[in-house]
């Protein structure tokens, strides 16, 4: 058994950041070796953007469960690589909508068949185990655990005992 695994859930963060890094460099690697400029980190934006054509900020942030500010930025640098474009609403002026540019859409569909292809790919490795194949349904049911009560209740409730 190694380090990892003789811990058990108390490392689980680490395990998990470990995974998503190896997932996150494989993945870059692809792009890379395909000769697409595009980065993993910007997949949940363009695949929104690939089935809603266009959308708000605010819609991406909530549908990403992340801030604001962090989909600001990331759209901002999608901007400056000439990807994505941000214009006013036509239905409220205050409110930026975003939009791929013919460049952004053309990579999109570069994209679109290492996306299928990485589908397959991990279905696959989720069939190689016995368990592995109700990955993202444990997944799921740890963020659902989460919303109702976070890590650190749960913790400071032991710690109180």
């Amino acid at each position: 058994m190694n380090f990892y695994e003789s811990l058990g859930f108390l490392v689980l963060g680490s395990r998990l950041r470990r995974l998503s890094e190896t997932f996150l460099a494989d993945v870059n690697r692809v792009y890379a070796e395909h000769q697409l400029k595009f980065d993993a980190s910007w997949f949940p934006v363009f695949y929104i953007l690939s089935k809603q054509k266009q959308v708000s900020i605010r819609y991406i942030a909530d549908e990403l469960a992340v801030s604001h500010s962090a989909i600001s930025q990331l759209v901002s640098s999608l901007q400056d690589k000439g990807l994505v474009k941000t214009t006013a609403s036509a239905d409220d002026g205050r409110k930026k909508v975003v939009t791929f540019t013919a460049k952004g859409l053309k990579l999109q569909q570069q994209i679109e068949p290492v996306w299928s292809a990485l589908s397959k790919a991990m279905e696959e490795l989720a069939k190689e185990g016995n368990h592995s194949k109700h990955f993202l349904k444990a997944i799921g049911e740890f963020e659902s655990g989460l919303s109702s009560a976070s890590l650190f209740e749960r913790v400071e409730k032991h710690l109180d005992q």
